[in-house]
Formats: structure tokens, sequence, C-alpha cells
């Protein structure tokens, strides 16, 4: 079972200096000239940009008080690994080495994705088609690669069997009914928090097909141009095996969504019946969590959430 508890929350968390970034970065890549820029996401990794003579690289550190089984620099660098080996030109990051320093700091360096996340940079309407289309197409490769060495790695926690789906599915509908309520927002579908768990724990189905996900491919890890435009797909340390479509789940917007699931359709052959059987479970999920973010487009998630409900 996956631990997603910090093992030690109250950890010294410093920014290290930069002549220990470059000096990092120099075993991997010479001449390594400055620290450009220090990305504090918040997560569980600290993110270094590094100038040097073949362009930006990047060096990602794990956070001491961030550490967790559930995610995992050197899970990260053996997926990253695994697909420039199988599918070279995916827009990812290309691993450049890994290790620890001398007191034990994991860190990873890697190439640097090109653009921004689009949690910053924004993502304008009229670009949204077809850069969710375009996500679709890069997610769909990656779960079409050889699985057998991830799996065989021991690095991929295996969770979301049918059984932790049915039990799990039902947990997820209630801490957005609980969020909700600390909100002071309404319950947004026509039946009880109760009666959704029970809806969506009913749609699993037996032994559906695993991959290794990438767990969280939404606005905060894909990257975009200043025209909104797909460029990469950053962070894999929190991959595990499961389901492919709940990795289409972090998009709030349905219209986003429908985008990401045609490009996810076009990308590969016919899915399979297990598929389509959890789609709607990943419409709800993400139409509670629009809900929840209280937006101008949360009405817009509301009314997708009954409609999807009032199909059932």
């Amino acid at each position: 079972m996956i631990v997603r508890e910090y093992f030690q929350p109250g950890a010294p968390d410093p920014v290290l200096p930069y002549e220990r970034v470059l000096a990092m970065v120099e075993r991997y890549v010479p001449g390594a000239d400055r620290v450009a820029f220090v990305d504090e996401s918040g997560g569980e990794a600290r993110a270094y940009l590094v100038d040097t003579p073949v362009g930006d690289v990047v060096l990602k550190v794990q956070r001491p008080q961030q550490l967790r089984t559930w995610t995992s620099l050197a899970r990260e660098v053996a997926f990253l690994d695994h697909l420039a080996r199988v599918d070279p030109g995916l827009p990812v990051p290309r691993v450049l080495g890994h290790g620890h320093d001398d007191d034990d700091v994991e860190y990873t360096v890697m190439t640097r994705v090109f653009g921004d996340a689009v949690v910053r940079a924004g993502l304008p309407d009229a670009a949204r088609p077809a850069t969710l289309h375009a996500l679709g197409t890069v997610i769909r490769r990656v779960h079409a690669v050889p699985q057998a060495g991830l799996e065989a790695s021991g690095l991929f926690p295996e969770e979301w069997s049918s059984e932790d789906l049915r039990a799990s599915l039902p947990e997820d509908v209630h801490d957005y009914a609980v969020a909700l309520g600390r909100r002071e927002i309404p319950w947004p579908a026509p039946i009880t928090p109760e009666a959704v768990g029970r809806w969506v724990a009913d749609q699993v189905p037996d032994d559906p097909p695993r991959v290794a996900l990438h767990t969280n491919p939404g606005p905060t890890h894909t990257f975009v141009d200043a025209g909104g435009r797909l460029t990469g797909l950053i962070d894999f340390g929190d991959a595990y095996l499961g389901p492919p479509v709940l990795d289409l789940s972090r998009w709030t917007r349905p219209a986003d969504r429908r985008a990401l699931l045609d490009g996810y359709v076009a990308a590969g052959p016919t899915l399979p019946p297990a598929f389509w059987a959890l789609w709607p479970v990943v419409e709800v999920l993400a139409d509670l969590l629009g809900v929840l973010r209280r937006d101008s487009l949360a009405a817009a998630s509301a009314r997708h959430l009954a409609e999807v409900l009032d199909r059932a």
C-alpha cells in the first residue's frame, strides 16, 4: 500500500548554496555557469534552473521535509530513461545524471522543457482545444510503452486494483463533500454524497488493465509556449501502476477533458471496455474538483456533474 504521509515533516529545508548546485551539475554537464532561477513549487522537490554551455538544465532535489514513498526521484529517473529508450520523441525531460550528494541529498540533473507550466503561464481559450488534444496524444504514448521493465524495477507502487478502487473512490467523494462543506459551497450533485460514492464504486470493472501512470498531467506539469502550444510534460516522480483512464482526471473544464480524451483516443488502437466503464467516474471526480475550486467555471462543472449522473 502506498504511504502518502511525510516521514520527517520537521526536517530543515534550506535552499542549497549555488556553488553546491553548480558542483552537482558539473558532474554531468561541464561548464555549468550560474543558477538562473529556483522554482519553489511547494511540492516534494525543489528545482534549480542552471545555465550551461549546452543550454539550460534543471537540478531537481528531493526536499527532506517532503520525503514520502508516494514520491521518488529514482522512480522518475527509471520512468524517464525508459521513455527515452522506447519513444525518444516524447516531449519530456531527459535524465543527464542522478545520485546523492556528500551528505545524502538526492538529486537529478535533467534537460529543461521549454516554456512554462499552464498554471503560471495560463492557456488562451483559442489554444485550449489543440493543446489539450496534443496532451492527450502524449499521455497515450506514455501509456503505450512496454510495461514489463517498469513493473520489474520494483520502483512503481502497485495500487488501484478493483478492490482498491471500490474502497477508495467513495472516500474521494466523501473528501470532496467535506471540503465543499468547509467552504460553505452547496453540494452540487442531484443525489447525496453517499449515493455518488456507491455509484462510482459500482462502475469499477473487474481487473482493469494497469500501466505506469504520470498521475498528475494537469496544469501544474503541462508546459506551453507563449502562444499556448504544448511543449512538454514534466514531473514523473509520483508514478504508480493503475488504470490508464485515471490520468485524464486533472483538467476540470469539461471541454478540456473532451479535447484531452479526443487526443488520447486518436493516438492509439480501440480502447477496452474497462476504460470506458471508468470514464464517467473520472468525469465526476474532475467536476467535483472544478466546483471546489470555486472559480468562474465552477457553475459549468456543477451542471456537467448533474448531466453525467442523470445519464447514469
